[in-house]
């Protein structure tokens, strides 16, 4: 990691290789956000950093496995040493296990998609959360998806980890919102255009969805309001 202007806000991004995730960080940068990009697949990643620095935009990469129980805690480590604060996190990154019955879901598939999407989703809460404190504005928002809140049949498995998401995204915004300025928002970004809803709907038009550049301009602009804690909403088709 090399050092940027202190000034500039600090913003992780988490599932930044590709999709929502890639669209939200280049659409930060471009409003003078250092955007930190993580992800496993680094060549990926140096695309969309190729992209911001195209852009007259700034960032890092910093390739991390979320499932590594140490990678996070070193992210956290690396990102303390160079700027002392994290602004903004955002928690995108998903695995969908394989669309099936609860009697017939697949226990080492559920295990990957809870320990990314769930336990992975509390290190970075516990490991970031003394860095977001020292902002002046820090802010957290979590992606996640209709089937956590209204079950549907064979979505057991990644339905189960997005409901456990969204509840501990829901406690850290009630426990810290009267103890210091963070504020929580968790946003279902809706049909879009990416290759896990290819995965999940092998038959749809994804000229029909909308692109993730859309659901990156709602994130940029919710993180410019002064939201609530524990702010929820849905982006639709515009």
């Amino acid at each position: 990691m090399s050092a940027e202007d202190p000034g500039s806000e600090i913003a992780l991004v988490t599932g930044a290789s590709r999709g929502i995730g890639a669209a939200t960080a280049v659409a930060l940068a471009k409003t003078g956000v250092h955007v930190v990009l993580t992800g496993r697949d680094t060549k990926a990643l140096e695309t969309v950093e190729q992209t911001i620095f195209e852009a007259g935009g700034s960032s890092t990469i910093a390739p991390v496995d979320l499932a590594e129980p140490d990678g996070i805690a070193r992210l956290a480590t690396a990102i303390s040493q160079r700027w002392g604060r994290l602004d903004i996190l955002i928690i995108n990154a998903a695995v969908l296990p394989q669309l099936t019955s609860v009697a017939d879901i697949d226990q080492r598939a559920f295990n990957q998609a809870l320990t990314v999407n769930v336990l992975a989703t509390q290190a970075l809460i516990a490991n970031f959360d003394r860095l977001l404190r020292k902002s002046e504005n820090p802010r957290v928002i979590g992606l996640t998806s209709n089937v956590g809140q209204k079950p549907r049949a064979y979505w057991g498995a990644y339905a189960a980890s997005k409901a456990a998401f969204d509840v501990l995204l829901e406690c850290y915004a009630q426990e810290t919102q009267n103890i210091s300025k963070l504020r929580v928002a968790i946003v279902n970004p809706g049909a879009t255009r990416t290759e896990m809803r290819a995965r999940a709907y092998p038959g749809e038009d994804p000229a029909s969805l909308k692109p993730p550049e859309i659901v990156a301009d709602r994130l940029v602009s919710l993180l410019s309001e002064q939201f609530s804690t524990g702010h929820r909403e849905t982006v639709n088709q515009p």
